[in-house]
């Protein structure tokens, strides 16, 4: 039979650096034990209880599609273009925070900090929200701008010559494919810029 020393084991981290390492402990076991993947990105979608909805009504247009760079200083497209007419209502994909509501150079943009994590920024956007105002999925946001000439404005610049609503989704500073965030619906059509 082995006896055992009853003295305390002296403590060789801070008391901090223990709780820290209680902390990362705690978080690898979640992330070991978790049924459901805990990052998105991919083709990796929420729960199917807790859906994210688009942010513009009826079907869904996709003008054109998240293009990620190869490398992050690299061209390429951030989100999802929408095709949307200007003055439709634009809604929080997922419920959260405004973190932003105003103008960015020539255009409108709401941004929305997610409960999970991820945020939201939707442009051209005439915002009918203040920062530190809490949403709900599918909530009201503000509306898609029009230019000068009642077309898509800052929108058409961008998806000239159809108006379009610009969704990115980011988590920290990675973009992930807004779409892949939606639950399952009927296949996406992609259709030419005209």
């Amino acid at each position: 039979m082995a006896v055992r020393d009853a003295r305390p084991v002296p403590a060789i981290l801070s008391r901090p650096a223990r709780l820290s390492a209680v902390v990362a402990g705690a978080l690898a076991l979640t992330l070991v034990a978790s049924p459901t993947p805990l990052a998105l990105g991919g083709g990796a979608r929420t729960p199917a209880s807790d859906p994210w909805v688009a942010p513009v009504a009826g079907d869904l247009v996709v003008l054109r599609p998240f293009l990620p760079p190869d490398q992050d200083w690299l061209a390429g497209h951030r989100g999802v273009d929408l095709g949307a007419s200007p003055g439709s209502a634009v809604v929080a994909p997922h419920a959260g925070v405004v973190t932003f509501a105003g103008t960015v150079v020539d255009r409108g943009v709401v941004v929305v900090l997610h409960d999970d994590g991820l945020r939201t920024s939707l442009e051209p956007v005439a915002g009918s929200v203040v920062p530190g105002t809490r949403v709900a999925r599918g909530e009201v946001v503000g509306t898609l701008e029009s230019g000068p000439d009642g077309g898509g404005g800052a929108a058409a610049g961008h998806c000239a010559p159809a108006s379009c609503l610009h969704w990115g989704v980011r988590r920290g500073e990675r973009y992930l494919d807004p779409l892949a965030l939606l639950a399952p619906r009927e296949p996406i059509v992609l259709l030419p810029l005209r």
